[in-house]
């Protein structure tokens, strides 16, 4: 099991998988020098890219999902310290994937992931 925590703090977010530090992956796509929650901007989908990268272990379909990612997950997460497991994720792809849902319905239900 993967366990996603973020933290915020005066010097500013960090976010760690399984208490390492997750890799930003600035490599594959530079949206912002740092990671970011709470709203949707440049700074949350680096986020939500680095967890999706992590979280599948691809590339190309972390790139293709992390935009609603960010929309649905990243832009909701609220405070200073969240906490979001791989079994979280799964489920939030599951409901997204297999029932078709408008966008307000949807972030109900990702309000739940935190």
């Amino acid at each position: 099991m993967k366990i996603y925590q973020g933290v915020r703090t005066p010097q500013g977010c960090s976010v760690t998988v399984n208490g390492a530090p997750l890799d930003p992956r600035v490599d594959l796509r530079q949206h912002s020098a740092g990671i970011e929650w709470g709203y949707e901007g440049s700074a949350p989908r680096q986020l939500a890219l680095a967890i999706l990268c992590d979280y599948f272990g691809d590339d190309a379909k972390a790139l293709q999902q992390y935009a609603m990612f960010v929309e649905v997950v990243i832009g909701e997460l609220k405070g200073d310290k969240w906490t979001l497991t791989d079994d979280q994720i799964k489920q939030t792809f599951e409901q997204v994937v297999e029932v078709p849902m408008d966008l307000a319905t949807l972030l109900n239900k990702a309000r739940g992931i935190r």
